[in-house]
């Protein structure tokens, strides 16, 4: 059988982008999404000409209002951005089946075999990015590949509004090139590890072997051995089933005080209450995760009586769990927020809660 043709869309800084199309006095302006500074909130989206002050999503708004005063902030419209995503969903469907969604404004394509029985993926992206163009007046960015793995890469190499192909033969100096911080599921912390490590290009990881990375960092090692190597066999799987709906943050220097690791759980709540609204989801059980700095991990568990939405006041109950669970006088390097038990796409209005979960 032959190598697998998959596309990676991604829309260009998708909500923040709806905003400017739909409001003209927003365009070329610094914009974000989210919840303002004073509601203690956090960006969801940031526009490209709010990304040059190094504004990004999950930023707490306070410090993005720091880094650009005139920043405009413009709560979210979750609805209109599902119409959206539908539309783009759509176009997606009339070339191929096999259509694994990421988000509202991300999803994989398995165009080996097509509706428009064309063999070129490179031309088929082209098509896909002018008609959601001509249909929604946003611009995506596609990336090209054989697997997922350099599909996701190749999208975010030219964007705005990029196209980049990587072909078989290109891979392995292509990743080899890439530094570590770029790779698709090595974060921050994980990156910082690396560079420690003498790891700062995937042509370094190369010369690791695979149990050493698995004794270093765990079963993911696998995964990075496979990738540094351009490999990557995972299918693009159109019925994926979502248990849960979470986010996490590691920080690259430890949290010390209650004080800021209260504040590091905003932008966590923040971030599951943007992916809960985006998929129209609600769970019954919240759980917190807590990883200190000697390795040591806790998750503490509540499940309630009545559904979790993108409404519920997140932050307060996580803030209660963390204050009833913390070990006093640890150093803090990874929090995270989980909702699962989830229940099928909502089709009315989330409930407020009222509970009290401490």
């Amino acid at each position: 059988m032959g190598q697998h043709k998959i596309l990676h869309i991604d829309m260009d800084a998708f909500y923040a982008a709806v905003e400017q199309r739909d409001f003209p006095a927003y365009r070329g302006k610094p914009l974000v999404v989210g919840g303002r500074p004073e509601q203690r909130g956090a960006v969801a989206a940031a526009s490209y000409e709010a990304r040059q002050y190094g504004i990004h999503s999950a930023m707490p708004s306070r410090v993005a209002q720091q880094r650009c005063p005139e920043l405009i902030f413009v709560s979210p419209r979750f609805a209109v951005y599902r119409v959206v995503s539908q539309q783009i969903r759509d176009i997606f469907y009339r070339y191929t089946d096999l259509v694994e969604p990421l988000s509202l404004d991300e999803a994989y394509l398995d165009v080996t075999t097509n509706h428009r029985q064309d063999p070129s993926a490179l031309r088929l992206a082209r098509a896909i990015k002018q008609d959601i163009v001509a249909a929604t007046q946003l611009t995506a960015s596609a990336g090209v590949s054989f697997n997922k793995f350099l599909a996701k890469m190749a999208s975010g190499q030219n964007k705005p509004d990029g196209l980049t192909l990587i072909w078989p033969h290109q891979a392995e100096s292509f990743v080899a090139a890439l530094p570590i911080a770029k790779f698709h599921g090595i974060g921050r912390v994980t990156a910082s590890k690396m560079h420690r490590l003498g790891i700062h290009t995937g042509a370094d990881l190369r010369q690791w072997r695979e149990a050493d990375l698995v004794q270093r960092f765990g079963k993911v090692g696998r995964f990075y051995y496979r990738v540094a190597r351009g490999q990557d066999d995972r299918p693009v799987n159109p019925h994926r089933i979502r248990k849960s709906i979470g986010a996490e943050r590691s920080f690259s220097q430890d949290l010390t005080t209650l004080e800021a690791m209260l504040a590091a759980l905003a932008p966590i709540a923040q971030a599951v209450s943007t992916r809960l609204a985006e998929q129209r989801r609600q769970g019954y059980t919240l759980t917190l995760k807590i990883k200190y700095a000697n390795y040591r991990q806790i998750t503490r568990s509540r499940t309630l009586m009545e559904p979790i939405g993108p409404d519920s006041p997140l932050l307060d109950w996580a803030k209660t769990m963390l204050v009833n669970n913390l070990d006093p006088g640890q150093p803090v390097r990874l929090l995270g927020l989980t909702v699962s038990q989830l229940l099928p796409p909502a089709t009315t209005h989330y409930v407020q809660l009222c509970l009290d979960i401490g």
